[in-house]
């Protein structure tokens, strides 16, 4: 399947524009959220209430750090001693303080990735504090702490190469050459070598699989949006943003910069459809994809378009994870989870969700997403209406909608649609998810001569599907 990009001559444009004037280091601080409640660039930290004793906690899927080759504007690594790029090293691990995550799976290309070891593939800093996850004498995550009072964030390996496996907890051999061989390859033994070395594999640009690719490799999942591949298909709002750069009164926010570029991706859309369609039980994620080396043009917060803090910002995988019995949890929760497809997605760009719920009963027991049920012993699906955290009340509120849909080959069908909390009976086996959409009007006031969005329907919550058989 091709990817879909932009033109070669927007391409360029775009590439002339962001190369004029100064490359900016400059970074905004966190911010949290304050006494009027929560308005773009707040940040606000995850939900600590528990939900049937599962903690929801809410990080970035699919990024790439000073192991990548083209991380850092390109420069990842000093020609000449191999050092890595400190101020990109330091704008991560930074941004994941202002953000305000609790996990970062990182997605390094293979060809720095494979020559770097444990602990320093998990961005490891002493000095700063960190914290390893030890198993078997060997490093499997790291706790990168912050500063003040932040909580840290669990840091997992991963690799983004002939697949994407993430959460390893060490190299799949000794030699270079051996984990080059591996990492390279898109194949059902790879996917086993992976699974052997703790990690849970998902392909990356779903655009570029078929269903059938993604079904007999037997991976756990796949992406259902990536915003690197998003920012192609979206060439010409990029473009048109740029062309606003000096005139700053017409930008949106900084931090809503996105806003005109996110559009759903109906390649993306159609292949996660058909693959449940047949039967095959995947998780599916919303990819960050960020590698900060695409629009380093400065916007008027003094920062640059792509930093990690900004891009970290827009986009959320929530894990429902079940901790210890003390609270504690590790990299162990979180992909138990994620193989289980406990998660959720959120556009965070659009404000933080609280309240969102989507289960299953039969016969009295709730059942979460990811599982499957007997159509015999009956099936009800429940949805509850989230809203936006913080939100300050003398702002329009956003118009939400939530749907459940039923993948087919031909695509999702709704089959159940409501602007308040949704219930439906199922009537006939397939793969369920659901999803909240959002006109959000409460944004009109940052978007400048993009106020028009404000009356624009997005996706702001996709749900992975719960299965029902027979």
């Amino acid at each position: 399947m091709i990817r879909t990009i932009a033109s070669a001559a927007s391409i360029g444009l775009i590439a002339c524009l962001m190369g004029c004037g100064d490359n900016p280091e400059v970074l905004s601080p966190a911010e949290p959220s304050g006494p009027g409640g929560w308005t773009p660039g707040h940040v606000l930290p995850s939900l600590e209430t528990s939900l049937r004793g599962m903690l929801d906690v809410r990080g970035v899927i699919h990024a790439h750090s000073v192991y990548s080759h083209d991380a850092c504007d390109g420069e990842p690594r000093d020609e000449e001693t191999d050092a890595i790029n400190e101020p990109c090293f330091d704008d991560l691990r930074r941004g994941l303080c202002q953000s305000r995550h609790d996990y970062l799976m990182l997605t390094d290309h293979p060809d720095s990735f494979e020559r770097t070891e444990f602990p320093d593939v998990l961005l490891y800093r002493p000095d700063q504090a960190d914290e390893l996850v030890e198993r078997g004498g060997q490093a499997v995550a790291n706790w990168a702490a912050c500063p003040d009072d932040t909580p840290p964030t669990l840091i997992l390996a991963g690799l983004e190469g002939g697949m994407e496996p993430v959460g390893l907890e060490g190299h799949v051999a000794d030699t270079v050459e051996d984990r080059a061989a591996i990492y390279g390859a898109a194949t059902s033994e790879a996917v086993e070598i992976y699974r052997a070395q703790g990690a849970v594999t998902l392909l990356q640009h779903t655009e570029d699989w078929t269903p059938n690719q993604i079904i007999d490799l037997g991976v756990d999942g796949f992406e259902m949006f990536n915003l690197h591949a998003n920012m192609y298909a979206g060439s010409g709002a990029i473009l048109s943003l740029l062309m606003k750069l000096e005139t700053p009164a017409q930008l949106p926010h900084p931090d809503l910069v996105l806003l005109p570029i996110i559009n759903e991706d109906q390649t993306y859309l159609d292949i996660w459809s058909t693959v449940l369609a047949r039967d095959a039980h995947r998780v599916t994620v919303i990819a960050t994809d960020i590698h900060r080396n695409t629009l380093w043009r400065e916007l008027p917060d003094g920062e640059r378009i792509d930093s990690y803090r900004r891009a970290f910002l827009w986009l959320s995988n929530h894990l429902l994870i079940r901790p210890e019995a003390d609270g504690s949890w590790d990299d162990q929760h979180l992909k138990e989870a994620l193989s289980s497809a406990r998660l959720y997605g959120v556009f965070e760009i659009l404000g933080y969700p609280e309240g969102f719920d989507y289960h299953a009963l039969q016969g009295g027991d709730l059942r979460e997403m990811g599982t499957e049920l007997s159509l015999a012993a009956g099936v009800e699906l429940t949805v509850t209406m989230p809203w936006v955290r913080e939100l300050d009340p003398d702002y329009a509120q956003p118009a939400l909608t939530i749907r459940i849909l039923k993948a087919e080959e031909d695509g999702w069908e709704v089959v159940a649609e409501g602007d308040t909390d949704v219930q439906h009976t199922v009537t006939e086996p397939g793969a369920y998810r659901a999803e909240v959409r959002m006109v959000p009007r409460h944004l009109e006031p940052f978007l400048s001569t993009y106020a028009d969005l404000a009356e624009q329907d997005f996706v702001w919550i996709y749900g992975n599907a719960i299965y029902v058989t027979d």
